[in-house]
């Protein structure tokens, strides 16, 4: 009996070392797969507010005064919009790349016709701008701490106070909610305050049906 036991222990042994050798051999895959997989995006760019091509300004705007008032500091991280309100921190993230960086909008722009934000040097390097000088993106939504997400659905944006309190009065007619919000460059027409950004979705779908162009964006 004891010789028989002795027998059996070199095949006991084998299969433990075969099974720990299995064992590491399927954490070394799982670590490859892992590595291969494409990260995930951070929760706070979930739900992109906007699509379109993003450019940058750099040394040439380098000390110039911004439209909020700020020196334009090309190293900071900063961007041109033509229509978020001073302050405002949204995410932009390269489509092609994946590669991802968070703005501070502090300036007006861009005025160059299919452009949707002008980075500074430093984000538009982060993001993989600089080279290309423009690149597909989308904008996303930085919630401010401790608050909840708001929208607000956009008609118009006028450099006149005038023109946008005239349109306001116009399309209160239909929808007495209707504001005009303004940074002190520009007058924006906007309707409703929602917390749910599909509400805000449908009224801009209402809007479109009967002709009217409108933007969902963050009402903070």
């Amino acid at each position: 009996m004891r010789h028989r036991k002795d027998s059996r222990l070199p095949v006991v042994l084998l299969s433990r070392s075969t099974l720990a050798a299995l064992f590491v051999c399927c954490q070394i895959l799982a670590i490859g797969c892992a590595g291969n997989r494409k990260p995930a995006a951070p929760p706070t760019l979930s739900v992109p507010i906007e699509r379109g091509i993003a450019s940058w300004y750099g040394p040439k705007f380098n000390g110039k005064m911004t439209a909020s008032g700020e020196r334009y500091d090309m190293n900071a991280f900063t961007a041109a919009h033509l229509s978020l309100p001073f302050g405002t921190k949204i995410g932009v993230r390269n489509t092609r790349t994946g590669r991802e960086v968070v703005v501070r909008v502090n300036d007006r722009g861009p005025y160059s016709r299919n452009r949707i934000i002008d980075l500074s040097y430093a984000a538009a390097k982060e993001v993989g701008v600089v080279g290309p000088g423009t690149a597909s993106v989308e904008i996303y939504r930085i919630p401010e701490a401790g608050l909840p997400p708001r929208y607000t659905v956009q008609v118009g944006a006028f450099s006149e106070t005038d023109k946008a309190s005239a349109f306001q009065r116009e399309m209160a007619r239909l929808y007495p909610e209707t504001v005009v919000n303004t940074d002190g460059t520009w007058s924006r027409v906007q309707i409703g305050a929602f917390d749910d950004r599909d509400r805000a979705e449908s009224l801009r779908r209402e809007l479109a049906a009967i002709g009217m162009p409108a933007v969902v964006v963050s009402a903070r």
